[in-house]
Protein backbone atom coordinates (compact mmCIF):
# COMPACT_ATOMS: atom_id res chain seq x y z
CA UNK A 1 0.00 0.00 0.00
CA UNK A 2 1.12 3.53 -0.77
CA UNK A 3 1.41 5.84 2.25
CA UNK A 4 -1.80 7.62 3.21
CA UNK A 5 -1.89 11.18 1.87
CA UNK A 6 -2.98 13.59 4.60
CA UNK A 7 -4.04 17.23 4.48
CA UNK A 8 -4.07 19.14 7.76
CA UNK A 9 -6.41 22.10 8.17
CA UNK A 10 -5.36 24.50 10.92
CA UNK A 11 -6.13 28.03 12.05
CA UNK A 12 -3.70 28.43 14.93
CA UNK A 13 -0.50 27.09 16.44
CA UNK A 14 -0.66 23.58 14.99
CA UNK A 15 0.62 21.60 17.97
CA UNK A 16 -1.49 18.56 17.06
CA UNK A 17 -0.23 18.89 13.50
CA UNK A 18 3.31 18.74 14.91
CA UNK A 19 2.50 15.69 17.04
CA UNK A 20 1.18 13.79 14.02
CA UNK A 21 4.10 14.87 11.84
CA UNK A 22 6.60 13.65 14.44
CA UNK A 23 4.96 10.21 14.59
CA UNK A 24 5.11 9.99 10.81
CA UNK A 25 8.79 10.96 10.82
CA UNK A 26 9.50 8.23 13.39
CA UNK A 27 7.90 5.68 11.08
CA UNK A 28 5.00 4.97 13.43
CA UNK A 29 2.36 6.10 10.93
CA UNK A 30 2.57 5.03 7.30
CA UNK A 31 1.48 8.35 5.84
CA UNK A 32 2.71 11.63 4.48
CA UNK A 33 1.34 15.10 5.10
CA UNK A 34 1.08 16.60 1.64
CA UNK A 35 -0.56 19.91 2.58
CA UNK A 36 -1.13 22.30 5.47
CA UNK A 37 -4.13 24.45 4.56
CA UNK A 38 -5.34 27.41 6.57
CA UNK A 39 -7.94 30.16 6.68
CA UNK A 40 -5.60 32.35 8.74
CA UNK A 41 -2.69 33.87 6.82
CA UNK A 42 -0.33 34.28 9.79
CA UNK A 43 -1.19 31.05 11.62
CA UNK A 44 1.86 29.64 13.45
CA UNK A 45 1.00 26.26 11.93
CA UNK A 46 2.07 27.64 8.55
CA UNK A 47 5.54 28.41 9.90
CA UNK A 48 5.77 24.88 11.33
CA UNK A 49 4.79 23.35 8.00
CA UNK A 50 7.26 25.46 6.05
CA UNK A 51 9.98 24.36 8.43
CA UNK A 52 9.12 20.74 7.63
CA UNK A 53 9.13 21.40 3.89
CA UNK A 54 5.38 20.75 3.63
CA UNK A 55 3.34 22.63 1.05
CA UNK A 56 1.05 25.30 2.52
CA UNK A 57 -2.13 26.83 1.18
CA UNK A 58 -3.96 29.92 2.42
CA UNK A 59 -7.55 30.56 1.37
CA UNK A 60 -9.03 33.89 2.44
CA UNK A 61 -12.66 33.37 3.54
CA UNK A 62 -13.45 36.99 2.65
CA UNK A 63 -12.85 36.21 -1.02
CA UNK A 64 -15.76 33.74 -1.15
CA UNK A 65 -19.47 34.56 -1.15
CA UNK A 66 -20.40 31.80 1.31
CA UNK A 67 -19.01 29.14 3.62
CA UNK A 68 -20.08 26.53 1.07
CA UNK A 69 -18.13 28.27 -1.69
CA UNK A 70 -15.05 28.40 0.52
CA UNK A 71 -15.34 24.71 1.36
CA UNK A 72 -15.90 23.85 -2.29
CA UNK A 73 -12.61 25.52 -3.18
CA UNK A 74 -10.86 23.78 -0.30
CA UNK A 75 -12.26 20.41 -1.32
CA UNK A 76 -11.08 20.96 -4.90
CA UNK A 77 -7.56 21.75 -3.66
CA UNK A 78 -7.48 18.59 -1.55
CA UNK A 79 -8.82 16.36 -4.32
CA UNK A 80 -6.23 17.78 -6.71
CA UNK A 81 -3.56 16.49 -4.31
CA UNK A 82 -5.19 13.03 -3.95
CA UNK A 83 -5.78 13.50 -0.22
CA UNK A 84 -7.08 10.39 1.53
CA UNK A 85 -7.59 11.86 5.02
CA UNK A 86 -8.37 15.38 6.18
CA UNK A 87 -7.20 16.19 9.70
CA UNK A 88 -8.65 19.23 11.47
CA UNK A 89 -6.09 20.54 13.95
CA UNK A 90 -7.32 23.67 15.65
CA UNK A 91 -9.34 24.57 12.55
CA UNK A 92 -11.78 27.25 13.62
CA UNK A 93 -14.37 26.81 10.90
CA UNK A 94 -17.48 24.65 10.80
CA UNK A 95 -17.05 22.26 7.87
CA UNK A 96 -20.05 22.37 5.53
CA UNK A 97 -21.60 19.64 3.36
CA UNK A 98 -19.63 21.10 0.44
CA UNK A 99 -16.56 19.50 2.03
CA UNK A 100 -18.14 16.54 3.81
CA UNK A 101 -19.73 15.02 0.71
CA UNK A 102 -16.30 14.71 -0.90
CA UNK A 103 -14.62 13.21 2.18
CA UNK A 104 -17.32 11.27 4.01
CA UNK A 105 -15.81 9.46 7.02
CA UNK A 106 -12.43 10.81 5.94
CA UNK A 107 -12.39 14.04 7.98
CA UNK A 108 -11.15 13.79 11.57
CA UNK A 109 -11.39 16.30 14.38
CA UNK A 110 -10.24 16.34 17.98
CA UNK A 111 -12.37 17.94 20.67
CA UNK A 112 -11.14 18.85 24.20
CA UNK A 113 -13.92 17.06 26.08
CA UNK A 114 -15.42 13.61 26.37
CA UNK A 115 -18.16 13.85 23.77
CA UNK A 116 -21.12 13.90 23.69
CA UNK A 117 -20.56 16.09 26.75
CA UNK A 118 -19.62 19.74 26.16
CA UNK A 119 -19.64 20.11 22.36
CA UNK A 120 -18.82 23.40 20.69
CA UNK A 121 -16.42 26.06 21.84
CA UNK A 122 -14.58 26.05 25.19
CA UNK A 123 -15.24 22.45 26.15
CA UNK A 124 -12.61 22.76 28.87
CA UNK A 125 -14.33 25.80 30.43
CA UNK A 126 -17.66 23.99 30.28
CA UNK A 127 -16.10 21.10 32.18
CA UNK A 128 -14.69 23.41 34.85
CA UNK A 129 -18.02 25.19 35.22
CA UNK A 130 -19.81 21.87 35.70
CA UNK A 131 -17.27 20.62 38.23
CA UNK A 132 -16.43 17.43 36.33
CA UNK A 133 -14.07 14.98 38.01
CA UNK A 134 -12.91 13.40 34.76
CA UNK A 135 -12.17 15.36 31.56
CA UNK A 136 -10.37 14.39 28.39
CA UNK A 137 -10.48 14.51 24.62
CA UNK A 138 -12.29 12.82 21.76
CA UNK A 139 -11.26 12.09 18.18
CA UNK A 140 -14.26 11.76 15.90
CA UNK A 141 -15.21 11.74 12.26
CA UNK A 142 -16.82 14.97 11.14
CA UNK A 143 -20.45 15.04 10.07
CA UNK A 144 -22.82 17.93 9.47
CA UNK A 145 -23.48 18.56 13.17
CA UNK A 146 -21.44 20.34 15.83
CA UNK A 147 -19.08 17.69 17.25
CA UNK A 148 -21.69 14.99 16.60
CA UNK A 149 -19.80 12.63 14.28
CA UNK A 150 -18.95 8.99 15.09
CA UNK A 151 -16.43 8.71 17.95
CA UNK A 152 -13.16 7.02 17.03
CA UNK A 153 -11.36 7.07 20.36
CA UNK A 154 -11.22 8.92 23.67
CA UNK A 155 -8.78 9.36 26.51
CA UNK A 156 -9.37 10.78 29.96
CA UNK A 157 -7.50 13.04 32.35
CA UNK A 158 -8.35 13.94 35.93
CA UNK A 159 -10.01 17.27 36.67
CA UNK A 160 -9.31 18.98 40.00
CA UNK A 161 -11.36 21.33 42.14
CA UNK A 162 -8.84 24.15 41.69
CA UNK A 163 -8.60 23.77 37.91
CA UNK A 164 -9.08 26.77 35.67
CA UNK A 165 -9.81 26.63 31.97
CA UNK A 166 -6.10 27.16 31.32
CA UNK A 167 -4.79 24.44 33.65
CA UNK A 168 -7.31 21.88 32.46
CA UNK A 169 -6.66 22.84 28.82
CA UNK A 170 -2.93 22.23 29.26
CA UNK A 171 -3.54 18.77 30.75
CA UNK A 172 -5.98 17.84 27.99
CA UNK A 173 -3.62 19.12 25.28
CA UNK A 174 -0.88 16.74 26.41
CA UNK A 175 -3.47 13.98 26.09
CA UNK A 176 -4.44 15.18 22.59
CA UNK A 177 -0.85 14.91 21.40
CA UNK A 178 -0.91 11.18 22.19
CA UNK A 179 -4.44 10.35 21.10
CA UNK A 180 -4.69 12.12 17.74
CA UNK A 181 -1.66 10.37 16.17
CA UNK A 182 -3.05 7.05 17.36
CA UNK A 183 -6.36 7.69 15.60
CA UNK A 184 -4.54 8.65 12.39
CA UNK A 185 -2.43 5.49 12.68
CA UNK A 186 -5.52 3.31 12.91
CA UNK A 187 -7.01 4.99 9.85
CA UNK A 188 -3.78 4.56 7.89
CA UNK A 189 -3.82 0.87 8.79
CA UNK A 190 -7.37 0.52 7.43
CA UNK A 191 -8.66 -0.57 10.82
CA UNK A 192 -11.52 1.88 11.34
CA UNK A 193 -14.99 0.73 10.30
CA UNK A 194 -17.96 3.09 10.60
CA UNK A 195 -21.22 1.37 11.48
CA UNK A 196 -23.93 3.97 11.90
CA UNK A 197 -22.98 6.11 14.89
CA UNK A 198 -20.27 3.69 15.99
CA UNK A 199 -16.67 3.25 14.89
CA UNK A 200 -15.31 -0.25 15.28
CA UNK A 201 -11.56 -0.82 15.58
CA UNK A 202 -10.56 -4.03 13.83
CA UNK A 203 -8.07 -6.40 15.48
CA UNK A 204 -7.78 -4.23 18.56
CA UNK A 205 -4.99 -5.11 20.97
CA UNK A 206 -4.96 -4.69 24.74
CA UNK A 207 -2.11 -2.17 24.59
CA UNK A 208 -4.14 -0.02 22.22
CA UNK A 209 -7.15 -0.19 24.50
CA UNK A 210 -5.01 1.11 27.33
CA UNK A 211 -3.90 4.03 25.15
CA UNK A 212 -7.31 4.89 23.76
CA UNK A 213 -9.56 4.48 26.74
CA UNK A 214 -7.59 5.10 29.91
CA UNK A 215 -6.13 7.96 31.89
CA UNK A 216 -3.20 9.64 30.17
Amino acid sequence: MDPLRIAVLASGRGSNFQAIHEEIEKGRIKATIVLLATDTKDAPAVTRAQGYGIETLYLNPKEFPSREAFDGAMASALKKRNVGLVVLAGYMRIVTPAMIRHFKNRIMNIHPALLPSFPGLHGQAQGVDHGVKIAGCTVHFVDEGMDTGPIICQAAVPAYDDDTEDTLSARILRCEHKLYPQAVRLFAQGRLEVDGRKVRIKNQKKKEEETLFSFV
